[in-house]
């Protein structure tokens, strides 16, 4: 698969933050990507992120072939059409924030005790994805970036990572403390280190939140995130036999 240019985004005057699942398998990710025409796709133990360049009967084709008979995926953008194509179903939908650092950096926060996660500490992650529920997260998600940890003795308390990426992005996400440590700043510091990390790299740090996490989105807002933009989430099933 050939490896876009950033000035095609410029061409097309779109930004890639507006299609950043497009874009991180054009770049970043482009060694765990699966790709029919114009549709993108991540392996499946890694993502259910799949992405298309634009919308069209051209790329609705090429997803479909892609995801296969009845196979879903998932979409994030800011223009995903009100209406589908005949066959195809909408199993989930809903509204995000797209938030970037401001123009006033990061707030500071009390250190916390951090270790960088590994593929030994997958069944650990998954255990508190199942009961935080930070968003979809799977047994090869680990390798899409770097990953970190607080721990209470031998349990798994809070995690951050990194998620999607492209030139000069990249995405904080899988940001999920167990209801067992909450309300001790777990989440905010941990995504502080995060961020920090991205930032050091010479890269911009961003997220995004469901629309309806007010409790979230209150946390990155303090952090010192800023809205960019609305997007949208859809669980999308494929023509089935």
């Amino acid at each position: 698969m050939s490896e876009p240019s950033l000035h095609d985004s410029a061409m097309t005057d779109e930004h890639p933050l507006d299609n950043p699942v497009w874009w991180a398998l054009g770049f970043r990710h482009s060694d765990m990507a699966h790709a029919v025409g114009r549709a993108r796709r991540y392996h499946g133990d890694v993502s259910v992120f799949a992405a298309v360049d634009t919308f069209d009967k051209g790329s609705w084709g090429h997803l479909a072939e892609l995801v296969g008979v009845a196979g879903t995926c998932a979409v994030i953008r800011g223009d995903i059409p009100s209406d589908v194509p005949p066959g195809w179903l909408v199993k989930g939908r809903g509204w995000g924030r797209q938030m970037l650092v401001g123009i006033g950096g990061l707030a500071d926060v009390e250190l916390l005790q951090t270790r960088q996660l590994t593929t030994d500490d997958v069944p650990l992650m998954l255990d508190l994805v199942s009961v935080t529920n930070p968003g979809p997260f799977r047994s090869g998600t680990i390798e899409m970036g770097r990953y970190y940890g607080h721990f209470e003795g031998d349990r798994l308390a809070s995690m951050a990572g990194e998620r999607l990426g492209f030139d000069g992005y990249t995405e904080i996400s899988a940001v999920c403390t167990h209801p067992d440590f909450r309300r001790r700043g777990l989440a905010s510091a941990l995504t502080h280190h995060v961020a920090m990390g991205i930032l050091e790299r010479g890269e911009q740090p961003f997220l995004h939140v469901a629309e309806s996490n007010v409790s979230a989105h209150r946390v990155y807002k303090d952090l010192g995130f800023v809205e960019r933009r609305s997007v949208e989430f859809a669980l999308l099933q494929a023509p089935g036999g």
